[in-house]
């Protein structure tokens, strides 16, 4: 499995929160990044998908599979 295949879901973070964008993948508890730019946090987010898989394999703990729900941006 890639980072790509994962849907991803990127939202508006409001301003008093620093604003920018939060990008999710919901296939994995506790995945998410963010960036200045939806672009951004969706670059940031193919990352901490590979780095997810990456930690869960070394624990041996399940990969869940991608779903079929279409990313959102």
């Amino acid at each position: 499995m890639t980072p790509l295949e994962y849907p991803v879901v990127v939202e508006p973070i409001i301003p008093e929160d620093g604003g920018g964008f939060a990008a999710i993948a919901p296939d994995l508890p506790g995945c998410m990044s963010d960036g200045d730019t939806p672009e951004e946090a969706l670059a940031n987010i193919r990352d901490a998908i590979a780095a997810w898989i990456e930690a869960a394999h070394d624990m041996g703990r399940p990969i869940p599979k991608p779903s079929r729900r279409l990313a959102t941006v």
